[in-house]
Formats: C-alpha cells, sequence, structure tokens
C-alpha cells in the first residue's frame, strides 16, 4: 500500500507527456489532422451523335418467282422431256397430252358448224320468197352460233393439250412420267426464276423506318464461304408482327453468286440511314427500385438525375428522356457515390 502514490505519480507524468505532444504545432504553424480523400470519377460529356442503326439476321434461300404447272385438260401423257435441273426457254414445249379424242370432237364440230352455215344461207334465200317464216330462219342463225360456240370450246381444249414454258425458268420438281394418266388439273412441274433467289430479314420496328427499297445489304451463304455478296433490298412488307414487333424485309442477291442454290442458309447484315442520337456510356445508366438514372457532375458534386433509356449501340446506349447535350455524366467511380457527394474527375473524354 505504500508503494502507490510514487506509481500514481508516474501514470500521471506520461499522461502529461503524450497530451503535450499530440498539440505540439505541424511545419506549417497549424495543427495536424486528417482529411478524407476525394471521390474519384471518369466524366462523359453527352452529345448528339449520329448512328446508323444495325440488323444482323439469318434465313434460307428461297426462288421469289416459282410457278406449278398443273394439267388443264386429262389424259395420257405422250411427252415430257424436262428433268431437275434442266434449263428451259420461254415458249419451250413442257408437256403434250393425248389429244386424239378432242381433235375428233373438234373435227366434226367444225362440220357441224359448216352444215348450219349453209342451211342458214338456204333459209334466208327461202324467207324472201316467203317459203319459210321469219321464226325458221331466227331458229337457223341460233343453231349457227351454237356451232360455232362448240367449235371454239374444242380447240380451246385441244391448245390445253399442249404446255409451254412461261419464262425462262430451271426444273425444280418432275411429278410424273410419259405414258401417265392424268386427271385435270394434275400438278406435273415445278419451275423456278433462277434470277429470283432471294432471302428474307425479320428486321425490328425501330430499323425499319431507316430502310428503304435499294438500300444495300451484305449477304454471307456459309456453304460460299465467308465472303460476303452484295445484295439489295427488294421489297418491305407493310405489316409488323404485333408479336415480336418485326417486319419482314425481302433482300435479292445481285449479281447472282456461282452455286447459290434454293434452300442455302444466309446470313445478312443491314445498316439503317444516320439518325442522331444522344448516347452514353452503357455503365453510365444504373437503376433501382425507382427506375433508371445517371449522376451528373454539377458544381463539384454528384446529382442524381431520373433517364429513360432507348436502343443500345454495342458499349453505348440511347437516352431518349432526362438529359442534354453538353452534360457530363459519371461513367466510373461509382463505389460509396451518393446523390450530392462531392467528386473530383480524373478523366473526362468522350470515347471511354
Amino acid at each position: 500500500m505504500q508503494s502507490s502514490p510514487p506509481l500514481l505519480i508516474l501514470v500521471l507524468l506520461f499522461a502529461a507527456l503524450g497530451g503535450c505532444n499530440g498539440g505540439e504545432p505541424s511545419a506549417d504553424g497549424s495543427k495536424a489532422r486528417r482529411h478524407s480523400p476525394d471521390h474519384l470519377v471518369e466524366l462523359f460529356t453527352v452529345t448528339l451523335e449520329p448512328i446508323r442503326g444495325q440488323h444482323e439476321s439469318t434465313g434460307d434461300l428461297r426462288y421469289r418467282r416459282q410457278v406449278r404447272i398443273h394439267t388443264q385438260e386429262e389424259g395420257r401423257i405422250e411427252q415430257l422431256p424436262w428433268y431437275e435441273g434442266d434449263r428451259v426457254e420461254k415458249g419451250d414445249l413442257l408437256v403434250r397430252l393425248a389429244s386424239d379424242l378432242i381433235q375428233a370432237e373438234l373435227d366434226k364440230a367444225r362440220a357441224t358448224t359448216r352444215q348450219a352455215r349453209l342451211d342458214l344461207q338456204r333459209n334466208r334465200e327461202l324467207v324472201d320468197t316467203h317459203a319459210i317464216s321469219e321464226v325458221e330462219l331466227a331458229r337457223s342463225r341460233t343453231a349457227l352460233e351454237v356451232a360455232e360456240a362448240e367449235e371454239q370450246l374444242l380447240a380451246t381444249r385441244l391448245r390445253r393439250t399442249t404446255i409451254s414454258a412461261p419464262f425462262e425458268a430451271i426444273v425444280t420438281e418432275r411429278l410424273a412420267e410419259p405414258g401417265d394418266v392424268v386427271a385435270r388439273y394434275a400438278h406435273l412441274l415445278t419451275l423456278a426464276d433462277p434470277g429470283s433467289l432471294m432471302t428474307e430479314a425479320r428486321v425490328s420496328e425501330l430499323l425499319l423506318p431507316q430502310l428503304r427499297v435499294g438500300d444495300p445489304v451484305a449477304v454471307r451463304i456459309d456453304a460460299l464461304g465467308t465472303k460476303p455478296h452484295p445484295g439489295r433490298i427488294l421489297r418491305i412488307h407493310p405489316e409488323i408482327d404485333p408479336a415480336t414487333r418485326r417486319g419482314i424485309v425481302e433482300v435479292t442477291l445481285e449479281p447472282l453468286p456461282d452455286g447459290a442454290r434454293a434452300g442455302q442458309f444466309a446470313r445478312l447484315h443491314l445498316e439503317g440511314r444516320p439518325v442522331s442520337r444522344l448516347l452514353i456510356p452503357f455503365n453510365a445508366l444504373r437503376r433501382d427500385r425507382e427506375g433508371e438514372f445517371v449522376f451528373v457532375a454539377q458544381d463539384g458534386k454528384a446529382v442524381r438525375v431520373a433517364v429513360r433509356s432507348g436502343q443500345r449501340f454495342a458499349d453505348r446506349i440511347e437516352i431518349s428522356d432526362g438529359l442534354t447535350p453538353g452534360q457530363r455524366v459519371i461513367y466510373r467511380g461509382f463505389i460509396g457515390l451518393k446523390d450530392g457527394k462531392p467528386v473530383k474527375a480524373v478523366h473526362a473524354d468522350n470515347r471511354p
């Protein structure tokens, strides 16, 4: 118990020394104090940029112009000289059916017409002498008209026993053989215009207004290698699928590459006309329960601004509402960042 006072004195002495050291002035005469570090951020200046909308699509090559050859008369096939892959010229004979029965009926109708014409001529002479009445003369006129109509009908049926190519084409299907007896309206051949190869792209409704008929399109056909082939927009369909919000764009190949065939797999690259858009880096856009927002650097502080985004283009995203050109948005340095917090820019560039 007698050694307690000296120990207490020693503790008080060390406390006094510590207090004196903590209060020593710094080299510049001010007391030392701890400074919080600046919140460093990187900025992007918002500008309007001309952007071309792009679209990648896949499809199959197919013939735009194709016709199925059907019979219009029944009968036995006498000639059918073409096979799949054969090329035919416009006017070439495709099919000939046996026509002897129709020819015989036509000969009979022609004889009937000649007799009706003679009867009418004789009755005209008789009516002048009052040997027959006007009613009988009218009947002979009607008989001639019926005979002429029957002759014309049979002549038409006779012409339909032969079928010619309606245009220069390639045979893609052969469904019958010579000697077959076919019914009326039987499908015998399918022809396709080899120059009408095309494909389709299903394009977003946002890109469709930027496309026009005749615009160039790059088409790659997997079976022909990686080289793109020139194409152009042939037709833009007027309707948009309400389920997918996409419309159909028909693309034709010009010129047609060697080896291109219907059914081959194709890849299409379309570009729209440039449109000015307000773009920011994609990672500058933030989202929470309240919606989309960005931080704007204003008067040395981070200010939260609600925005509405649009289309994305690679590492950029369109802002359709909430920002104006010239504002500077923060695109890096979000850890610990809050609305109103002081910030210091260490980098500002429009190419993040």
